[in-house]
This record gives C-alpha cells, structure tokens and sequence, in this order.
C-alpha cells in the first residue's frame, strides 16, 4: 500500500490496498459480532427443542462469552508469537468447526460445548483484526480506518438480535449457526489470498507468560460470569459474590505480577501510566456498557412495554443500527482532522438524550419518538466508538499495539456485562418482582444516560487534534509501503503489494 498526500497536502488517503484488507478483516470480524447476539432471541426456542430448562440453555450464551474471555488475553501473545495471518486463519477455522458442530448439537450439554469452541475462535478474531489494522493504518489514517473496522464491532451485536429473529421465523434453529458457515468460508479464501505471509521470526521467540495465562484469563472469566449472573440472581447471590471476589483476586495478583516481572507481561499495565489511553479505555469500557445495556432494554421493552413480537421487536432496533452505520465512518473521517475531544463529548450527548426519551416514555408513547431517540444514540455510539479506538491508537508505541487491543476488549466485554447485570436487577426492582414494570423500565433506562455522562467528562481528556505527519521526501512517496514500526510485534502487517 503506497501512502501518499492528497495534492492539496491533506492527509493520506486510503488506497486500494487497505480497503481491500479492511473488507477482507471486517468479513471475519462482523460474523464474531453477529454471533454475540444473534442466540439471543432463540434462548427459549432451544430451551423447548432440546427439552431442557432455561438456566441450562442460557449457558449457550454464558459459555461463549466465558470462552471469548479466555481467549482475548492469549490473542496478543499469539500473534507476536505465530504471526498474524496463521493465528487469524485459525481463530476463523475454530469458529467455523464450531458453528458446524453446534447446528448438528443433540443435546443441550453438547451445543454449550460447541458454543464454548465457537467463543474460543471468535475471542481470537476480534483482538487480531485491530492490531492488524492498526499498524496496515499507520497514525495518520488511523481515525478513517477506525471508522470503518468499528462499524462490525458497533452493528453486529445490534444486527444479530434482527437476523436470529428472522431466521427462527422462517427456519430451524440449526440456521443460527449455519448462516456462519458461508461467510466463514469466503473470509478463509480471502485471508489467504489477501493477507501476506507472516514473516520469519527474528531473534529469540517471545516467551509466554505463564504466570498471567493462568490469572488474567480466568480472573477475566470469572468477572464475567459473575457479571452474567448478577442480573438473574442479584449481586449479593452467592455465585455472583465468589465470582466477583475470585475475579478480581486474580486481578489484583496480575496486577503485581505484571508491574514487577521482567519478562514481557501478557498485559503491559504500564500503558495506563499514559492519560491518553487510560481515558480511551474508560471511554470503550463504558461504551460496551452503555451499548449492550440498549441492546438487552430495548426488545424487552418493545415486547413488554409496547406489546409487540419478538420479530417486530428485534426489527425496530434498525434505528439504532442505522445511526450506528451513518455515525461510525463519519465520525472516522472527522476524527483525523478534529480529534477526539470535540466528538466524543458530542456523542456521548446525544446518546444521553436518546437514552433520556425512554427513562419518560411508556405504552403510549409516539413510535415517531422512539425512533428518533434510537437514531440519536446509535449516531451517537457512532461518533464515540471510531474515533476513541483511533485514540488507543494514537496514544501506544507501537510495539505496544498488540497489548492495547488485549486491554480494549477486555474492558469494553467487562463493561458490556456489567451494563447488562446492572439494567437486568433494575427491571427486577432489585429482586423485588421477577416481572418487569412500566416504572422498572424508566429506571433502568437510567444507566446508559449516567454511562453518556461519563463518557462525556472523560472525552475531553482525549487527545484533541491529530498532530499532521512531517512531509516525506518526494522521490519515496511514490512508491512507499506502508511498515509497521520498526519495533512492531513480529506477525503485525508490515508492508502491502
């Protein structure tokens, strides 16, 4: 990929080069996203197909997130280990034995299984297409590349709850996970084709760091599954309360082992000495609350509130995803040429207000209303997500690239899960009613309007606008690739044809 100025002295632009990689990424990126959700709607179709109750069949769902957290952790490590094109095309080839395997499942203990192996290849997806991007990227381009790679992470969750309910409403439950399939087999193809080979190891193969394998990974997990857990059973249940205290105790051990080891640590805290990316972090964190917590509300609320289907509902959460698609490459493009600090606060405004329409509205209330206040805030993600993922960027060396995408997707799952137990014992009244009320509704819109709040104070501790690249000599622009650092992870994508 050549990078060259605009004529006017503008900033790189985008050549075919990268947009062929970022498609490439995206294909295997939407589908992990897709599949977050996508089971979400057919919890009760499979509770009756395989006999079983809902606690057991819930673990379809818990099982693959425990297994996207066990994975996330070791993806960095992987890569800089394997190299990038061989640990892609085996997160890709776990996820697609395991969507295989799931729609022939034949029992409820052999889906959850098979889920937990599909969570396993999708929790190394999604950390290696960042990293990738970000070195093809480079810092100048990193808030347009932002814009674009983000819209997967942002849509596929807000999308999955549409398409589970139009396939159950025409097809079998095995179409959850064989709709994986063909994409799964296309983005194969063209990985291989498209991302170059991984260069040869040089010097002395990065040892894996044992010792936080086995306290990030689980401590990761067991936060999570507490998280799960909470909604149902409220906080001070005693699965919720050893799964807090078991998460954050191997936590808090990683944190001492990371800061005193001299070896490289499967998660470099010392990224968090810089404001920058501490602020970046919290942003995503927050982000993945406000986000997942709309996403749990809003069909239940369609459902419960408003009285429609499970079909109707999941497709009136289209307002939400179009924001979402109109606000992310907008937001990319903006973000290269304002900054994060004029667009993040913007918004997390706008999410606020959209958030703030449902704490007041009720079965009466205006479709035409809702509909905008969803748009508001699925523009508003928009404008948030790209680029505050282009300021992790902008704010690590990159040698540190690989780490940092660890740190973004591990707290923006944690914040997702903990969105989705907070709102869920809200709806609970605290373990009041186990059905939700009108008044338990308002409540629990409540949360994404603090979370915006949040996101806005700690946007302006963003970095604000891009500082422009000094010229490069004119006889090299012509025909420049595009290298990673020079201290980058072996296996990142140095240079493109």
């Amino acid at each position: 990929m050549s990078v060259t100025k605009t004529a006017e002295g503008g900033p790189a632009r985008l050549d075919s080069g990268l947009l062929t990689l970022l498609g490439v990424m995206v294909l295997g990126g939407m589908m992990s996203y897709l599949d977050a959700t996508i089971v979400n709607v057919g919890i009760s179709t499979l509770s009756g197909e395989f006999e079983t109750t809902l606690a057991t069949i819930e673990w379809v769902t818990t099982g693959y997130l425990l297994a996207v957290a066990l994975a996330i952790p070791l993806a960095g490590w992987a890569m800089v280990r394997f190299g990038a094109k061989r640990m892609w095309l085996l997160g890709l080839t776990v996820f697609l034995l395991g969507s295989v395997l799931a729609a022939f499942a034949w029992n409820a203990e052999s889906l959850i299984a098979f889920r937990i192996l599909q969570g396993l290849g999708g929790g190394m997806i999604d950390p290696i297409m960042m990293t990738v991007v970000a070195t093809a990227a480079g810092p100048e381009r990193i808030g347009r590349v932002m814009g674009l790679i983000s819209v997967p992470i942002t849509l596929g969750p807000v999308v999955g709850p549409i398409v589970g309910g139009l396939l159950l409403d025409n097809l079998s439950w095995q179409w959850l996970f064989l709709v994986n399939i063909p994409f799964a087999l296309a983005a194969i193809a063209l990985a291989v084709k498209v991302l170059p080979a991984d260069p040869p190891p040089s010097g002395d193969p990065v040892p894996l760091d044992a010792v936080g394998v086995f306290l990030l990974s689980p401590g990761f997990a067991a936060l999570v599954y507490a998280l799960s857990q909470a909604g149902a059973h409220g906080f001070g249940s005693a699965r919720v309360l050893v799964g807090l205290l078991v998460g954050l105790a191997l936590f808090a051990a990683y944190t001492v082992h990371a800061l005193r080891t001299d070896k490289t640590p499967l998660l470099d805290l010392r990224l968090f000495a810089n404001r920058g990316f501490t602020a970046s972090v919290t942003t995503m964190f927050l982000l993945g609350g406000g986000l997942f917590s709309l996403l749990f509300l809003l069909p239940l609320y369609y459902q419960q509130v408003q009285g429609h289907s499970v079909l109707a509902s999941g497709l009136l959460l289209a307002p939400l995803g179009l924001g979402t698609l109109i606000g992310m490459p907008l937001a990319g493009n903006l973000a290269d040429r304002f900054g994060a600090r004029v667009l993040v606060p913007t918004g997390a405004v706008l999410i606020g207000a959209g958030a703030l329409v449902f704490t007041g509205s009720g079965p009466d209330t205006p479709q035409l209303l809702l509909t905008v206040a969803q748009f508001a805030a699925g523009f508003g993600m928009g404008l948030v997500g790209a680029p505050t993922m282009g300021s992790v960027y902008r704010t690590v060396p990159g040698e540190s690239v690989a780490g940092a995408t660890g740190a973004v997707f591990i707290l923006n799952q944690i914040g997702a899960s903990l969105g989705i137990a907070v709102v869920a014992l809200i709806l609970q009244g605290g373990g009041a009613h186990t059905t939700p009320t009108n008044a338990s509704f308002a409540d629990a819109f409540w949360w994404p309007v603090g979370a915006a709040v949040v996101v806005l104070l700690a946007g302006l501790l963003l970095p604000g606008k891009p500082e422009p690249a000094p010229e490069a000599p004119a006889a090299a622009d012509a025909d420049a690739s595009v290298p990673a650092p020079s201290d980058a992870p072996a296996g990142s994508v140095a240079d493109r044809a």
